[in-house]
C-alpha cells in the first residue's frame, strides 16, 4: 500500500483536495475492478479539525491531524488562494511537518501555486519547480534561490513534484498514477477524467505581463518602450541610448530586473500582441508578422512555438473560431 496525505491548508483551494481525493480513489477502483488489490490509502491532513475554505462557505474535516497521520509515501500540497505572504504564514506550522517528511523518505507533491508553501521548507533550493504561468514574476521575487520553470507543466527532481497553473494539476496526477501504478492505468484514468496526458507545457494558456515589481526607473522605461513600439526592430544598442545607461549595464540591469534577458522580453512582447491578433480577426500570418515586426517567416514560427508552445495556425485555429 502506499500512503497518500492530502494537506488541507489553510486558504487552500477546495477542488485542489477534492481533485486528488477522487483521482487516487479512483485508481483504487479500476485495480479492484481488474481484480488487483486497491494501492492507495488517503488521508486528508490538517493541523486543526476543521478548516474553513472560501470565505467559510465550504468547510473541511481533515481525516487526521498531523500527529496522527500515517507516514506518507507521498504528501500533496493543494493550490494556495489569496495572498501568497499571507497564505504562507496561516500555514507557517505545516512548513516543518512537510520538511520533516520528506527528511524521513516521502516524496511531495506541490498542485498549482501549492509550490509557494512547498519552497517556504526550503526543500527546493537549487532545483527545478513549476506553478502558475500568472505568479512566475511573484516567485522569483519570493524564492530567488528556486530554479523555477517558466511554462512548464511538471517538475520532477529528487522525488519533488510540482505542476504549473490551475488544472494542470492533473497531469501531475497522472504522472504519479503511472509513476506508482504503470502506463496503462493512466492512461485508463486520463480518459476516465477526460484529461490530455501527453500535455507538458502550460505555454499555450500564458499571457505575458513583464516583471515591473521593481525600482529600476531605467529598466521600467525600456520596459514601456518596447511595450509600445513592439511593431518596429528595436536593438539593445537604441534602448540603452534612450535610458542613457552603457549597454552592458544596461543589459544586466534588466535581466536582474525582469527575470528576462533584453531580447527575450523583446520578443515576448512581440508574441504576445501576436496571439492577441490570432484571437481577435482572421489576419493571416504573413499579416500578423508584419504587424509584430517579423521580417523573417522562419524566424517568427520558431519563435512563436517556442513561447507559444503552438504554431502560428495551431494557435489561430485554436482560439479563434470566426
Amino acid at each position: 500500500m502506499k500512503n497518500v496525505a492530502i494537506l488541507v491548508p489553510e486558504s487552500s483551494v477546495m477542488q485542489a483536495i477534492a481533485g486528488p481525493q477522487y483521482c487516487f480513489s479512483a485508481v483504487n477502483q479500476f485495480l479492484q475492478m481488474s481484480g488487483n488489490q486497491p494501492l492507495f490509502t488517503i488521508e486528508l491532513v490538517g493541523e486543526k479539525k476543521e478548516i474553513k475554505l472560501n470565505e467559510g462557505k465550504y468547510s473541511v474535516h481533515p481525516d487526521k491531524l498531523l500527529h496522527e497521520a500515517s507516514k506518507p509515501d507521498l504528501v500533496i500540497i493543494p493550490a494556495l488562494f489569496g495572498d501568497m505572504k499571507d497564505a504562507i504564514q496561516a500555514n507557517r506550522k505545516l512548513v516543518p511537518w512537510i520538511a520533516e517528511q520528506y527528511k524521513q523518505g516521502s516524496e511531495v507533491a506541490s498542485l498549482c501555486v501549492g509550490a509557494f508553501l512547498l519552497a517556504s521548507t526550503g526543500l527546493l533550493n537549487g532545483k527545478k519547480c513549476s506553478t502558475h504561468w500568472g505568479f512566475i514574476n511573484a516567485f522569483h521575487e519570493m524564492f530567488p534561490e528556486v530554479d523555477v520553470q517558466d511554462g512548464s507543466i511538471i517538475t520532477e527532481e529528487n522525488g519533488i513534484y510540482s505542476s504549473g497553473g490551475a488544472n494542470s494539476y492533473w497531469n501531475l496526477l497522472l504522472h504519479l498514477v503511472e509513476k506508482y501504478t504503470n502506463r496503462e492505468m493512466a492512461i485508463l484514468t486520463s480518459k476516465y477524467f477526460a484529461i490530455d496526458i501527453g500535455r507538458d507545457s502550460q505555454s499555450v494558456f500564458a499571457m505575458f505581463k513583464g516583471q515591473k515589481q521593481h525600482q529600476d526607473e531605467a529598466v521600467k522605461q525600456a520596459q514601456e518602450y518596447i511595450e509600445n513600439n513592439f511593431e518596429v526592430k528595436i536593438t539593445i544598442g537604441e534602448l540603452a541610448d534612450k535610458v542613457t545607461v552603457g549597454r552592458r549595464s544596461f543589459e544586466r540591469r534588466f535581466k536582474e530586473a525582469t527575470n528576462n534577458s533584453v531580447l527575450e522580453y523583446i520578443q515576448r512582447v512581440k508574441i504576445e500582441a501576436a496571439k492577441r491578433s490570432f484571437e481577435t480577426n482572421r489576419k493571416n500570418i504573413n499579416e500578423v508578422m508584419f504587424d509584430v515586426g517579423y521580417t523573417d517567416t522562419k524566424a517568427f514560427r520558431t519563435t512563436f512555438k517556442k513561447i507559444a508552445g503552438f504554431t502560428p495556425v495551431e494557435y489561430r485555429n485554436k482560439y479563434n473560431k470566426k
